[in-house]
């Protein structure tokens, strides 16, 4: 059986104004090019924990669980033509059985890796948070802001986000 390694899901915070360099180019390789877009990394990915690191004052990450990754898949999960992903796409296309619930299952136990599908957009377009942001999108969360790891807090937040 293999062991779950968690999946991270990272959310760009702050907008694409005076981002330093350096920081731009580790945002654009984690496909993090706009305000509100959200991607899925596993977290034993080679250098994903460095370049968290480095992008920590820009976006948000944490734990997604299957039942908020079913949701973002179903609502915000796109194919090449921005066209919705459906369970009969990951059927027949990706050859995952279940549909987007198989799909998360096999994403969440580390057997498929989300931005290597083929046909399937690796970025979710998310929107603002309903409620708005408890806390300043200028602090780290652990001191009463948005930014850097949140861990399973970040469920809740995608769930607004939808």
């Amino acid at each position: 059986m293999l062991k779950k390694m968690p999946l991270y899901a990272i959310i760009r915070i702050r907008g694409r104004v005076d981002v330093p360099p350096d920081i731009d180019y580790t945002l654009k390789l984690l496909r993090l090019h706009k305000k509100f877009h959200a991607t899925l990394y596993p977290s034993d990915l080679p250098g994903i924990q460095g370049m968290l690191r480095k992008v920590k004052d820009w976006v948000t990450w944490g734990e997604i669980d299957e039942e908020t990754l079913i949701e973002l898949l179903k609502k915000r999960g796109r194919i090449i033509g921005d066209k919705p992903l459906t369970d009969e796409y990951v059927e027949k296309k990706l050859g995952i059985s279940g549909g987007i619930a198989g799909l998360a299952k096999a994403l969440i136990e580390g057997r498929v890796k989300y931005h290597k599908l083929n046909g399937v957009k690796p970025v979710f377009r998310l929107h603002p948070p309903r409620g708005g942001f408890k806390g300043s999108t200028k602090r780290p969360y652990n001191d009463g802001g948005e930014l850097g790891y949140r861990g399973k807090a970040i469920n809740e937040l995608i769930k607004r986000m939808l």
